[in-house]
């Protein structure tokens, strides 16, 4: 094995086949008359989700803010009821493809909601005073497990960090990229 090809816990590291060409495959599978423009298609090692924007429902010009949601959950409802067997059909064919999980999802005006999501367990090792964290999230009734508060501290460290996250992640493909150049001569 070349270096890298091993996990931290000192077994081989199990990494899924490269999913570069998911998006253009994935664009070419969708339906046209399903949404009005691209999908939002994101990746990780683990999932692919794909989402789609909807076209807004027709409302009359007093509609209150409560019609619209009511109506916008409607047509996401309609969208997840009719395409259920083609969607399925084309999740199968990426998982097979990619080795990875796909999860559906929809916008309409301001409403988004995600379908069949995919939760991968992560194993950490926590010391005291952030197990501490945890359980002061648990014991205060803001996650009913250790497992939900972790997930909501990500969750936050995320939605607070994403410009930092966003650049390093262009970091990452940048080593990447010196990488598979190698050394010239």
């Amino acid at each position: 094995m070349r270096r890298g090809e091993w996990g931290r816990g000192g077994g081989p590291r199990s990494e899924p086949p490269p999913a570069t060409d998911a998006p253009a495959w994935i664009g070419g599978a969708l339906p046209e008359a399903w949404f009005t423009g691209p999908a939002e298609i994101t990746i990780d090692r683990d999932e692919i989700t794909i989402v789609g924007r909807l076209s807004e429902p027709a409302l009359p010009e007093d509609a209150t803010d409560a019609d619209r949601a009511a109506a916008e959950q409607g047509r996401i409802a309609g969208f997840r009821e009719t395409t259920r067997d083609q969607r399925i059909g084309i999740a199968q064919q990426l998982e097979r493809r990619y080795l990875r999980k796909v999860a559906w999802g929809v916008q309409v005006g301001e409403t988004r909601k995600l379908f069949t999501t995919f939760s991968a367990p992560v194993m950490t090792r926590l010391r005291q005073r952030e197990r501490q964290v945890l359980d002061t999230l648990v014991d205060s009734g803001v996650a009913r497990s250790r497992s939900e508060a972790l997930a909501w501290c990500v969750a936050l460290v995320g939605q607070h960090a994403e410009s930092w996250l966003a650049e390093l992640r262009q970091a990452m493909t940048q080593v990447d990229e010196l990488r598979k150049q190698g050394p010239t001569g």
